[in-house]
């Protein structure tokens, strides 16, 4: 018997990341391509139901190509200034402990630093939908993080709180802490990220407010400088009817109090 087959073949603009989508076995894989890359996709079904994923056309192949040489290039060259970053603070590359350290820095690196090629609002927006009648405060707290100072390059960490109050559309729960991760993998300072994550939420969603506390521990406070342990550093961001004192007090009296198990 032939394999009956199914073909969509759909020449599109898609954005950083195919979203991951099921129906009825019909599965689109999520896969890291070009802001501009167009897709050919073909999925083939087998009588076993099983998915085949999409065969990506000669195109899209060779741009797929193009950016692994091009991660592979920087992870050499980040390497090579290691490795010599290390030979100048006196230490031997070539001993056994040291002689992988700079590739495994680089590729560190790489991951930390991983947010500057994905688009938050994108991701908030592959999960927007439309709900007219909830208007009452959306909160997603005690989200972990890490991320890097830019003066220091030692890292930071602590807990975003966000909330949000709908204007007709919600964003899927999920894609809130996701978006704390995009802006937390860059170079930061704590007051920036603070900002950039209410503005994305505001411009992407329109709601009627967003407000946005994050909590942090410095390590360019505790283990250089000034060198204390305990110190936690507090900043918050607001916009709409956050404006409010009264709708700001409220959400901190949400953060303060415990959370009911279910």
């Amino acid at each position: 018997n032939q394999e009956p087959v199914l073909r969509l073949v759909d020449v599109c603009v898609v954005h950083r990341s195919f979203l991951a989508t099921s129906c009825r076995g019909l599965s689109f894989v999520r896969r890291s391509v070009r802001h501009d890359a167009k897709v050919d996709c073909r999925l083939s079904f087998v009588p076993e139901r099983d998915v085949y994923y999409e065969r990506r056309n000669s195109y899209l192949r060779s741009v797929s190509m193009k950016e692994t040489e091009a991660l592979l290039e920087v992870r050499r060259q980040v390497s090579e200034h290691y490795r010599q970053i290390i030979e100048l603070l006196g230490e031997d590359t070539d001993r056994e402990g040291l002689k992988k350290t700079p590739m495994r820095v680089a590729k560190a690196m790489q991951f930390l630093l991983k947010g500057y090629d994905e688009d938050p609002e994108a991701v908030l927006a592959s999960a927007m939908f439309k709900e007219e009648d909830y208007k009452q405060m959306v909160i997603v707290k005690d989200i972990d993080f890490f991320s890097l100072c830019e003066h220091h390059m030692l890292p930071f960490f602590g807990k975003v709180h966000v909330a949000y109050i709908p204007n007709h559309y919600i964003t899927g729960l999920s894609k809130i802490p996701r978006i704390v991760d995009i802006f937390a993998h860059r170079l930061q300072i704590q007051e920036r990220m603070t900002l950039q994550i209410k503005e994305c939420l505001q411009k992407t969603l329109n709601p009627l407010g967003v407000m946005v506390v994050i909590e942090a521990q410095h390590m360019c406070m505790q283990m250089r400088g000034v060198e204390k342990q305990n110190s936690i550093t507090t900043t918050s961001a607001y916009s709409g009817v956050f404006g409010s004192s009264k709708t700001r007090n409220e959400f901190m009296d949400l953060l303060r109090g415990e959370t009911k198990r279910i």
